[in-house]
């Protein structure tokens, strides 16, 4: 999954961005509200960590440009503040949830977590023929035996599994499980599908994870 964060302090920026890479979320960072509202509508991305203050536009202006072209895609807001009136004034110009910094990663963890399982009708266990993947608790089964990934391989294969039976071309997968400002030359998809395979498929008399040749992957229980 792909998240946004807006905020100005480039530590706090950082700390943001390295714990939810750690946990297999793409991280794009913006310092600036100006270009903020054009990004987030421009880029499919999961959820938006917003800053409320920052240079430029204000947290609440790039939340009302966010809101007028993504009604639905789930926000948390920051701010260095704790008043009241701010936190009603954050949620009123649209944000679905408020955070005070100081603030634990874990929290805002779990809090983005909440808003993805809400904010769409997404499953919280996804299945495929035998392999089943349960997102709350972030385990993977096949045929009933655990199946350890990384952070990255479970992002990758928990996008699939959400678009199974369709082919998935190299650059969005990039797009979705990475970043934009990944190396497109590097041959990371490669390596970590063909990670992904010895953990899901080998042993198994039907494989799940298929090339689909001149336009990505794909994973079905069916012939591609």
């Amino acid at each position: 999954m792909r998240i946004l964060v807006i905020e100005d302090d480039a530590k706090v920026a950082s700390f943001i961005q390295t714990g939810l890479e750690q946990e297999g979320y793409a991280v794009d960072v913006l310092h600036h509200g100006n270009t903020a509202g054009e990004q987030a509508r421009a880029v499919d991305y999961d959820a938006i960590v917003l800053d409320l203050m920052l240079p430029g536009r204000s947290g609440f202006q790039v939340m009302r440009d966010i809101r007028s072209r993504k009604a639905t895609l789930p926000v948390i807001m920051l701010t260095a503040k704790n008043s009241l009136d701010e936190r009603v004034a954050g949620l009123d110009a649209g944000a679905d949830d408020y955070m005070s910094k100081p603030f634990a990663l874990a929290e805002l963890s779990a809090r983005l977590r909440a808003l993805l399982r809400r904010g769409a009708p997404r499953e919280s266990v996804l299945r495929v023929a035998d392999l089943e993947m349960d997102t709350i608790r972030r385990a993977v089964r096949r045929a009933g035996s655990a199946i350890d990934l990384k952070p990255k391989e479970y992002a990758l294969l928990e996008f699939l599994m959400r678009h199974t039976d369709r082919p998935l071309t190299r650059s969005l997968i990039i797009e979705h499980v990475w970043n934009i400002h990944f190396d497109s030359i590097s041959n990371v998809v490669e390596v970590h599908i063909n990670s992904l395979r010895n953990k899901v498929d080998r042993g198994f008399p039907v494989q799940l994870i298929h090339t689909v040749r001149g336009v990505g992957y794909m994973l079905t229980d069916a012939a591609p």
